[in-house]
């Protein structure tokens, strides 16, 4: 009978031993690893609006910040600061490079020209509000000394697939401009089109996530 009892509680204690490694831990540990790897495979990137600029006839890729913009740069700086940041990437004028430059630190700012913001052209009488329009509704159009929305879209993007190549499931802030911010997520979505390039504000800052080239989630972390 003392056997028989041994070997029962042996038995028991074999099976809480096995349920303690195997069963829900084991389960939890797979959860976790899954979380992770799928953590991993995400390339995340974040565009930075440039903050307020004040606009300077001729001085299209060197204006900086104006006074406020500068207080929001800093502003910047302390939402991006826990995110991690691999690599800053920017737009080669002047105010997107000093939006993003307290956020950055000592780490370098590398520069794409074909991320630079749109050139609209020359839009004669018609007001800007109304020659953006006019180039978001018809993708084609380019006013005189101007871009289309097709043309500007497509240099852009060829930028962004090549930092998501090099830079795979790494995180990344481009600081940009608000119209070719608008077309590069009118690429991989529609929704972002003339009423959104509107409604942002400057700053601005929209956390995107990548699985491979595919857009998954857009997330805005400026808070006005």
């Amino acid at each position: 009978m003392e056997t028989n009892l041994k070997s029962i509680e042996s038995y028991s204690m074999m099976r809480s031993h096995v349920a303690k490694f195997i069963n829900k831990p084991l389960a939890e540990t797979n959860a976790e690893q899954i979380k992770k790897e799928v953590k991993k495979m995400k390339t995340i990137i974040y565009f930075v609006r440039h903050a307020e600029s004040p606009y300077i006839e001729g001085m299209e890729r060197t204006r900086g910040l104006s006074d406020k913009g500068k207080l929001d740069a800093l502003k910047i700086k302390s939402i991006l600061i826990d995110e991690g940041i691999d690599i800053f990437i920017s737009s080669p004028y002047e105010r997107a490079i000093q939006t993003i430059k307290h956020a950055a630190d000592t780490r370098k700012i590398v520069t794409y020209e074909d991320l630079k913001e749109r050139e609209i052209g020359e839009i004669g009488e018609m007001n800007f509000r109304e020659a953006k329009l006019k180039v978001y509704k018809d993708i084609y159009y380019s006013f005189p000394d101007g871009e289309s929305t097709i043309s500007a879209q497509g240099r852009a993007i060829k930028t962004i697939v090549k930092i998501l190549n090099e830079y795979r499931e790494k995180k990344i802030v481009i600081g940009t401009h608000g119209d070719i911010m608008t077309l590069i997520l009118n690429y991989f979505n529609n929704q972002f089109d003339f009423e959104f390039w509107e409604s942002t504000s400057m700053p601005d800052i929209y956390k995107l996530e990548f699985k491979d080239h595919e857009l998954i989630e857009v997330k805005r972390l400026w808070l006005e």
